[in-house]
C-alpha cells in the first residue's frame, strides 16, 4: 500500500504525465489494431516496430530508477540510442510514384560500369540487350536544306500562274487590234508576251509581265551602228540609221515619220505610243469586257499599264522591239540628251543558254537563278542586281564549275555570291555574250558599294539572305 502511494506521488510530481502516457498508449493500441487494414501487412509491421521503440522510450522516462546505481543512467541512455537507431534503420515503405516524377532526373551518384552493362545517354547503366529510348535532339539544317526549302516557297500561286498570262494575252490582242485599226500604215509584227513568269524563272508573285511590240523594218532601208561609234561610247546601245535617202527618199518607209537626224528615234516612237495609250484607247470598255480595270500610267517614261483584277494586280510594260542582224533592240534609251539609242537585250539568249546547259547535265542553274532573283527582289539594296547581271554571273561560272547537280546547289550558290562580290569590287561585270559590255555601267558608285557590302557580309553566312 505504501509502495502504491509512493508511485502515485511520483506520477503526480511529474505533472500528470501518467495520464498522458496512458492516453498515448490507448492511441497506439488503436493504430496498431487498424494499421493492417489501412497500411497493409508491410506498413503495419513498420508501424509496430516504431511504436514499440517509442513505448520503450516513454517507459524508461517514467519508470523509477535506483538512485544508488551509477550505471543506471548510462544504461538508460544507451538503450535509448539503440531504440532510436532501430527507428532510423526501419525500412520505409515504397512511395507511390507520381507521373511528374518520371521526368525528374535521378540524383544518385554514378557507379563504375559493370561488364555486361551499357550506359544510356543520361549516365545510367542498363543491361545489354535491354530496349533503349532514343532521344531526338534538335536538327540544324544545312545550307543545302535551307536553299531547297526556300526555293519551294518561291513558287507562284497556281491561280496567278494561270490567270496572269491569260489576262495579259487578252489585253495584248485588244491592243494589237486597236493599233491595226488606228494606225494601219505602221507594220507592227505580231505582239507577244515575255518575262520570267512565262519562262519559269519568276519568284514570289506574278505581278509584272512584258508586252513586246515588234517594229518591222526593211533591211534595205535601215542599218545598225554600234554605240561604240557614237558619243555615248556604250557597246550595249545601238542606233538605227536610215540609208539610201538619195534613191529611197523620206516616205518610202512607214517609219520615216519617227526619224530624227536620219536615225530612227526610240523616244519619238515611245511618245507617240504613249499618247495613243493615254488618250485614244477606251480602256474602261476593254477592262469591262475582260472583267478587270485597266489604267495607263501617265507619268511614267515607260509604256505601262496597271491592271486590277479581283484576284491579281498586274503591271504590263510595253516595249517596241527591232530585230535586225541577229540583234534584239528595245526602245529603252538612256536618260540624257541622246534620244535615238536602242538598248540591246540579251534576255532571250540568257534564258535559252541557261536551259540548254541544264538540259545537258541535269543541272540546277535555273533553281539557283530563281533563288538569287528572289533574294534580290526581297532585299531593297539588291534590286538592280537581279535578273540579267545574276544570270551572266551564273553563265560565266558555268564555264569553270562543271558540277551543277542539285546536290551541289549550296556550293554553287556560295560561289556565285563570291563571284558577285569580286565583280562589284572591280565595278565591272562583262556580258557573257559581249565582253565589251559592262553590265554595271548603269549603276552609281554608291549603289555598287552598298550591294558589295551586303553580299560581302553574307559570304560567311549566306543564310541571312534567305
Amino acid at each position: 500500500m505504501a509502495a502504491f502511494w509512493q508511485q502515485r506521488g511520483r506520477r503526480q510530481e511529474n505533472g500528470g504525465l501518467g495520464s498522458v502516457i496512458d492516453g498515448l498508449g490507448s492511441v497506439f493500441d488503436v493504430l496498431l489494431a487498424n494499421a493492417r487494414l489501412v497500411l497493409g501487412v508491410s506498413g503495419a509491421a513498420v508501424l509496430a516496430i516504431a511504436t514499440l521503440a517509442v513505448k520503450r522510450l516513454i517507459d524508461r522516462a517514467t519508470s523509477p530508477r535506483d538512485e544508488g546505481d551509477p550505471k543506471a543512467e548510462q544504461k538508460s541512455l544507451e538503450e535509448s540510442w539503440q531504440d532510436l537507431a532501430l527507428i532510423k534503420t526501419t525500412p520505409k515503405p515504397p512511395k507511390k510514384q507520381r507521373r511528374e516524377d518520371l521526368s525528374e532526373p535521378l540524383l544518385s551518384p554514378a557507379r563504375p560500369l559493370v561488364p555486361g552493362e551499357a550506359r544510356d545517354p543520361r549516365g545510367c547503366s542498363t543491361p545489354l540487350g535491354a530496349p533503349q529510348v532514343k532521344s531526338s535532339p534538335l536538327r540544324c539544317l544545312t545550307l543545302q536544306e535551307k536553299l531547297l526549302s526556300h526555293s519551294s516557297q518561291l513558287a507562284v500561286p497556281e491561280i496567278q500562274a494561270s490567270l496572269v498570262p491569260q489576262l495579259a494575252r487578252s489585253i495584248c490582242t485588244q491592243l494589237q487590234n486597236f493599233l491595226r485599226s488606228k494606225c494601219p500604215e505602221l507594220p507592227f509584227g505580231r505582239f507577244f508576251l515575255s518575262g520570267a513568269l512565262l519562262d519559269g524563272l519568276e519568284v514570289l508573285a506574278a505581278d509584272h509581265i512584258h508586252l513586246m511590240l515588234p517594229v518591222v523594218l526593211d533591211a534595205g532601208l535601215w542599218s545598225l551602228i554600234s554605240g561604240e561609234d557614237t558619243v555615248v561610247r556604250n557597246p550595249q546601245h545601238w542606233m538605227i540609221k536610215r540609208i539610201d535617202l538619195g534613191y529611197f527618199p523620206r516616205g518610202c518607209s512607214p517609219w520615216d515619220r519617227f526619224i530624227v537626224g536620219r536615225y530612227l528615234s526610240s523616244n519619238v516612237l515611245n511618245e507617240t505610243l504613249h499618247k495613243l495609250l493615254v488618250a485614244s484607247i477606251n480602256w474602261p470598255a476593254i477592262g469591262g469586257l475582260l472583267g478587270c480595270a485597266i489604267h495607263p500610267v501617265v507619268a511614267s517614261r515607260e509604256l505601262k499599264l496597271e491592271v486590277k483584277h479581283d484576284q491579281v494586280e498586274l503591271s504590263i510594260t510595253l516595249f517596241p522591239v527591232v530585230e535586225m542582224e541577229g540583234k534584239v533592240l528595245l526602245a529603252v534609251p538612256p536618260e540624257g540628251l541622246v534620244e535615238n539609242l536602242w538598248l540591246e537585250s540579251f534576255y532571250r539568249a540568257e534564258v535559252s543558254r541557261v536551259k540548254e546547259l541544264d538540259a545537258g547535265d541535269s543541272g540546277a542553274r535555273q533553281l539557283c537563278l530563281r533563288i538569287l532573283n528572289g533574294v534580290c527582289r526581297s532585299q531593297p539594296s539588291l534590286h538592280k542586281l537581279g535578273g540579267s547581271p545574276v544570270t551572266h554571273v551564273i553563265l560565266h561560272l558555268s564555264d569553270t564549275a562543271s558540277d551543277w547537280a542539285e546536290e551541289s546547289l549550296a556550293d554553287r550558290f556560295q560561289q556565285v555570291l563570291e563571284e558577285l562580290v569580286a565583280y562589284l569590287e572591280k565595278g565591272v561585270l562583262p556580258s557573257y555574250f559581249n565582253p565589251k559590255i559592262n553590265l554595271f555601267s548603269g549603276l552609281l558608285e554608291e549603289e555598287i558599294d552598298e550591294m558589295g557590302f551586303v553580299l560581302y557580309r553574307a559570304m560567311s553566312e549566306p543564310e541571312v539572305l534567305l
